[in-house]
C-alpha cells in the first residue's frame, strides 16, 4: 500500500511489491491472484459487516433502514472532503474502481441469503436476490457522486417507496 500511495497504482509493478514483501512473485500471486487484490484485503470483513447490518440490526429497525445506515457509513468514506488516501487511490484509478465495484457485487448472494433468512423465504427468492443486487449497486452509484450519502438516500428511497412515489418524495434531511 505504501508503494501505491507514494507512486500510484499503475506505476508500481508486482515484482516491486514482491521484493518489498521479501517474497517471490509466484508466492505473492498465490495469495493475491491479481494486482488489484493486493489493495483490497478486507473483502471478508466487508461481507461479515454487511450480513451483520441485517442480522444484528436493532429491534424494530427495518432491513432497508439498517442497510441504508450501513451504506451511508460506507459511502461517507468517498465524500471528497473526508476521503482518506486509500479511497483517493481507489477513486483515481479506473482498474481499482472497477475492482471495488465488482468486489461489492460479489457479496450479492450472501446478502440475498441473509435477507431470505430474515424474511423466512427460500434462498432462491427473486425479491431477495433483486433487493441484494440493487442495494449493492447503490454503493457503486454513490462512488461516482460527490454527494455520496445523498445518493444512497435517493437509491434507498426508490427501493423503499418505488419509482413513482420516490420521485415525488424529497430525500430525508441530512443526519449529523
Amino acid at each position: 500500500m505504501r508503494l501505491f500511495l507514494a507512486r500510484g497504482f499503475d506505476d508500481v509493478t508486482v515484482r516491486e511489491i514482491a521484493d518489498a514483501a521479501d517474497v517471490s512473485t509466484t508466492t505473492l500471486m498465490k495469495h493475491f491472484p491479481t494486482k488489484e487484490a493486493l489493495v483490497f484485503d478486507r473483502d471478508d470483513e466487508i461481507e461479515r459487516s454487511l450480513i451483520s447490518a441485517v442480522a444484528d440490526r436493532p429491534p424494530r429497525t427495518s432491513v432497508l433502514d439498517a442497510l441504508r445506515s450501513y451504506m451511508r457509513v460506507r459511502a461517507a468514506r468517498v465524500v471528497p472532503d473526508r476521503v482518506d488516501d486509500f479511497m483517493k487511490l481507489v477513486v483515481a484509478t479506473p482498474a481499482l474502481s472497477a475492482y471495488w465495484r465488482t468486489m461489492w457485487l460479489r457479496h450479492e448472494h450472501a446478502l440475498a441469503r441473509v435477507l431470505a433468512k430474515d424474511m423466512r423465504r427460500p434462498e432462491s427468492d427473486p425479491w431477495c436476490n433483486a433487493m441484494a443486487h440493487f442495494v449493492l449497486e447503490a454503493i457503486a452509484l454513490s462512488e461516482q457522486s460527490d454527494r455520496a450519502s445523498q445518493m444512497i438516500d435517493v437509491a434507498f428511497n426508490i427501493l423503499e417507496h418505488g419509482w413513482q412515489r420516490s420521485a415525488k418524495t424529497p430525500p430525508p434531511p441530512k443526519r449529523r
